[in-house]
């Protein structure tokens, strides 16, 4: 039995979209590329062929992950309940005196520069279930640190 894969619905559009420009662009101009080196003969010393066999497997590689990624989908539909932190939450927090902000997104959406911090990631997995007013001390390897729930959107 296969993961659940948990996605925003924002989440699930982007890996639709990168599914549809890896199969109608992406996948086409590799082929063409390959056909391309193919008419210049020899394919033993053929660089360009050989770059672009590989790119080839990639892009397929990528398509086969994108689409078991799709039929495991599980989308989290945020909770209007502003009161608790889940996933789906947009989550502003007073660190040593600073405020960040984080969306908890699942695991495949994560990307801790653009603010969005997975469930399962030490922060995410200790701010789900926080209410507004919460202290919660985390332990993390350079430290202990307590985020403060400012607010729950």
């Amino acid at each position: 039995m296969n993961k659940a894969v948990l996605l925003t619905e924002d989440g699930l559009k982007k890996l639709q979209d990168e599914l549809k420009v890896l199969k109608e662009v992406r996948r086409h101009e590799v082929i063409e590329r390959i056909q391309e080196a193919v008419s210049h003969g020899d394919l033993s010393e053929n660089a360009d062929y050989a770059q672009a066999k590989e790119e080839q497997a990639f892009i397929e590689g990528h398509i086969q992950e994108i689409e078991e990624m799709l039929k495991n989908a599980q989308i989290i539909s945020h909770s209007p309940n502003h009161n608790i932190v889940s996933i789906g939450s947009t989550v502003t927090a007073k660190v040593g005196g600073k405020e960040v902000k984080y969306a908890i997104v699942g695991a495949n959406e994560a990307n801790p520069a653009a603010g969005k911090i997975s469930n399962e990631s030490l922060v995410g997995r200790a701010l789900l279930g926080a209410k507004k007013g919460d202290k919660i001390p985390i332990q993390a390897p350079a430290g202990k640190t307590e985020y403060e729930i400012v607010s729950i959107e």
